[in-house]
């Protein structure tokens, strides 16, 4: 639940974001109107992609098989730019699974089949294979420092029943 909180949080960021960057002055679109400060967007482009339609999306590897799906997405600390797309690589059902992050640059959009019921979502496609991404660097996401402190001093663990000599 706290995930899906962070993502929507993030994708609201993301889409704010991208709505400043444009003009402050006249919406370019009908679809776009300003209140004071804020500027709402009331559709979707063709050109535009959610962020909610790449979770779980297949990633195909160099020869077309599937190495993998998006687990997550990376972005900067402002909330405007999609930093990498978080893969997770290998195991079964989330277990014995690595996550590796990729920056969007490295995926090409493949459209889906319409005719298929199965397989009509768009998929990404990498140029590694399974083995190269199992072989990556794993992702770690941030952890904020455990701070164990009394009075801005650290304290240090008391040892009990030490030896005299």
């Amino acid at each position: 639940m706290l995930k899906k909180l962070a993502l929507v949080s993030a994708v609201s960021m993301f889409a704010m974001g991208s709505a400043l960057a444009q003009s402050p002055n006249m919406p370019s679109t009908s679809s776009e109107m300003k209140s004071g400060d804020a500027q709402f967007i009331a559709a979707q482009k063709p050109d535009q992609k959610l962020a909610s339609k790449f979770k779980g999306t297949d990633v195909l590897g160099s020869d077309n098989q599937k190495v993998g799906d998006v687990s997550d997405i990376l972005f900067d600390k402002d909330g405007t730019k999609i930093e990498a797309y978080i893969v997770s690589v290998g195991g079964f059902l989330g277990i014995g699974s690595k996550d590796v992050a990729l920056a969007p640059s490295a995926f090409q959009i493949v459209p889906g089949d319409p005719n298929s019921s199965t397989n009509s979502s768009p998929k990404l496609k990498i140029s590694m294979n399974k083995d190269q991404l199992k072989n990556a660097p794993n992702f770690e996401p941030y952890k904020e420092p455990n701070r164990a402190t009394t009075g801005g001093t650290t304290s240090a663990p008391k040892t009990g029943g030490g030896m005299s000599k």
